[in-house]
């Protein structure tokens, strides 16, 4: 009888710990074919559509404007769909004016898209120049390597600089690269997650 339980308690052991070592490492047991053709053609578009943005960055930057129009029309109508949910309630007032400054915004930049254009080469200036000042503050406190870091902020500063410097020529061409790098970027990480999960 003590035989038996011995035997039992020895089998429930292990079966535990087969079950843990699936839980915690993952399975090495065959979990079936997994399907990335799907990710592979979202790779392979995103790159074509990456490469044309850097072909025709004037026709990307009007595109980036629109999309950032329609964005912000879409989601100041569900805003102001939102505060009519929300009456009674301290945030339905900031929803309402939040939804319809959207809207008004949206709408100015989906019609005068080289308004919007000139608005987002304009807060891309501003991101180079708000993080270069971060950089420069951040390295000057390193001895090390600070001063790359230092170095790094300078450049984005005076990318910024130009970039306001040169405006409204550089309003036509650079949210078309911008937009060019991000689908360049998530292409190739699409492509090399496909081809890592096939192999």
């Amino acid at each position: 009888m003590s035989l038996e339980i011995n035997d039992l308690d020895r089998l429930g052991r292990h079966f535990l710990e087969a079950e843990m070592s699936d839980t915690v490492f993952g399975s090495t047991r065959p979990t079936g074919h997994v399907s990335t053709g799907w990710l592979l053609a979202y790779g392979v578009l995103s790159i074509a559509v990456g490469v044309a943005a850097f072909v025709w960055p004037v026709t990307a930057t009007f595109t980036a404007a629109l999309l950032a129009g329609c964005f912000l029309i879409a989601t100041g109508a569900v805003a102001v769909v939102a505060s009519f949910g929300l009456r009674g309630h301290h945030f339905s007032a900031y929803t309402l004016l939040y939804g319809i400054l959207s809207l008004v915004i949206g709408a100015w930049i989906a019609f005068e898209p080289l308004t919007g254009a000139l608005s987002l080469t304009l807060m891309i200036a501003i991101w180079l120049s708000a993080r270069g000042v971060m950089e420069i503050a951040i390295g000057a406190r390193f001895r090390r390597f600070g001063i790359s870091l230092v170095l790094l902020g300078i450049v984005n500063v005076l990318l910024a600089i130009w970039i306001i410097w040169s405006m409204p020529l550089t309003a036509l061409t650079l949210p078309g690269y911008v937009l060019g790098i991000s689908f360049l970027f998530s292409g190739v990480t699409a492509v090399l997650q496909a081809t890592g999960a096939q192999r």
